[in-house]
């Protein structure tokens, strides 16, 4: 384990000539072919593979559930297609052989929410465990038992609901472990001036497997049936884990590949962080901490609206525009693409007015969230109103999802500024939230809409804007960006 002297010692172990600075120079400018960026393009795809996994439910329940007849008519496993099916073509008549079950709105929210269930006391630990012992067997690992549990979610489906709830629920666990132990990373691994681009080139993978699995959902059904998205994509998993295990290291000291300059750069624009990850936590004081808190519950708001839109946005679709599966996951997918782009875009804009220094990076974190909250919150709320007009409902959806990316170079990465040592175990409590956050708002939007199919949809995306409203608040009141005192000391109290 690293201690601060040891990065230190390293620092001071670099000859001091003047080729340093122009190694540095060299290193910095080598951008996308640099292997930090290689690490986070590799997890990038890792993200792309658990979001897959995260939204294929979202699209294939479109056809798991006969929504077409009554339930007097067929059972919880109908094995015939309705006669409204033949409107989807030939191919769709072959396909809809797959079960049909006869699910409530009700049991559909509790089963999008599953993933989060379990989730609740997963992210402290891994975040912990990832930040001490290092993250690539704790997201190697998370990748692999996602994966698998994909694979078998067909036959959990055909069990019965509890079976299947009981494995989203060991699935969403696994997940934590991928989405909280990669931050650990790239604590030892992004300089301070590439930090927003690192983390949203790697997070954009989130948009990207949204964005696939909602295009080529829609086609599965229609043409293979909806188990196939199950297995395509838990195969695609373990085809990551092929990748991830050999070329991923903890930290750039110790990988075979790595050049001598970009490791110095590297270790030298940390050293003046102490960044290095300890047993002890200073409990009290994050507990006493308001800029900490300002993260916390902004990742709640947040991502209260984002669970939300990404549970029902294939649902929306389909009922309210009244979409095919076709076209529906293809309009489903549109505004992850440009929220997989936009992102990155983010993340690089943020990093040039830091570098350029236009703005400090307190105001950068509170502009972005401002930004991003208010117009992705703010354009949903007339959504209902718009519904009879495809493209500006499409519009709608697209353009908040554009604006919504840019919370990913504001809030939600500032728990990197205020306390880099700690971050493992910091992604893993906002974790906490955030779950809580995706296990409450698909169920809360399942009952909306179950007592009121008409008005539903409207108290669902208005609930949802001004709880993502009022977190924006409290964040630019108590955010901070500068490292808290409590993350600077080495002795607290032991957790």
């Amino acid at each position: 384990m690293s201690t601060g002297a040891d990065i230190k010692a390293r620092v001071g172990a670099v000859p001091n000539d003047s080729n340093l600075n122009v190694t540095q120079e060299q290193s910095f400018k080598k951008g996308f072919c640099s292997l930090r960026h290689g690490l986070a393009f590799i997890l990038q795809l890792c993200n792309f593979s658990i979001y897959t996994q995260q939204m294929n439910l979202s699209i294939a329940i479109t056809a798991m559930v006969n929504t077409t007849v009554a339930a007097s008519q067929f059972n919880a496993s109908t094995e015939r297609p309705p006669a409204d099916s033949q409107d989807f073509g030939n191919e769709t008549l072959q396909a809809s052989k797959a079960p049909v079950y006869d699910w409530t709105p009700e049991i559909q929210g509790i089963l999008l929410s599953s993933l989060s269930y379990g989730s609740f006391l997963a992210p402290i630990p891994t975040g912990y465990v990832a930040g001490v012992f290092g993250a690539k067997y704790v997201v190697g690992a998370g990748l692999l038992i996602s994966s698998v549990l994909t694979l078998f979610t067909p036959l959990a489906a055909g069990a019965g609901v509890a079976l299947l709830i009981v494995l989203r629920v060991i699935q969403g666990m696994a997940q934590v472990m991928v989405l909280t132990g990669q931050y650990s990373m790239w604590v030892k691994w992004a300089p301070p001036l590439e930090r927003s681009q690192l983390t949203t080139i790697a997070g954009s993978g989130s948009m990207l497997g949204t964005f696939l699995v909602l295009i080529a959902g829609g086609l599965l059904c229609q043409n293979l049936g909806w188990p196939y998205i199950f297995y395509i994509f838990g195969g695609i998993g373990c085809a990551c884990c092929l990748i991830w295990f050999p070329l991923v290291y903890d930290d750039p000291q110790n990988h075979p590949f790595i050049s001598t300059g970009e490791k110095r750069y590297i270790v030298c624009s940390l050293a003046e962080e102490d960044c290095s990850p300890g047993w002890s936590l200073p409990i009290k004081a994050m507990v006493k901490s308001l800029p900490l808190w300002a993260i916390v519950v902004s990742y709640f708001c947040e991502y209260w609206l984002l669970s939300t839109i990404m549970a029902y946005t294939p649902t929306y679709i389909s009922s309210v525009l009244q979409a095919n599966l076709r076209d529906s996951g293809i309009l489903s997918a549109l505004p992850f693409v440009a929220g997989c782009v936009c992102i990155i875009l983010g993340g690089l804009l943020a990093d040039f007015l830091l570098s350029k220094r236009v703005l400090r990076l307190v105001t950068i974190r509170k502009l972005f969230t401002a930004i991003g909250v208010l117009v992705s919150s703010g354009i949903l709320v007339p959504l209902p109103w718009v519904r009879s007009s495809r493209s500006t409902t499409m519009a709608f959806l697209v353009i908040s999802s554009v604006f919504c990316s840019l919370c990913d170079s504001g809030a939600l990465i500032n728990f990197l500024d205020i306390a880099p040592r700690y971050a493992g175990f910091l992604k893993g409590l906002l974790q906490v939230f955030s779950h809580i956050a995706g296990g409450i708002a698909p169920t809360v939007a399942g009952f909306f809409l179950s007592q009121d199919p008409e008005f539903g949809w409207r108290n669902v995306f208005f609930l949802a804007a001004a709880i993502d409203v009022v977190g924006l608040l409290f964040y630019l009141i108590f955010g901070r960006a500068e490292v808290q005192d409590w993350a600077k000391e080495q002795t607290f109290t032991h957790l």
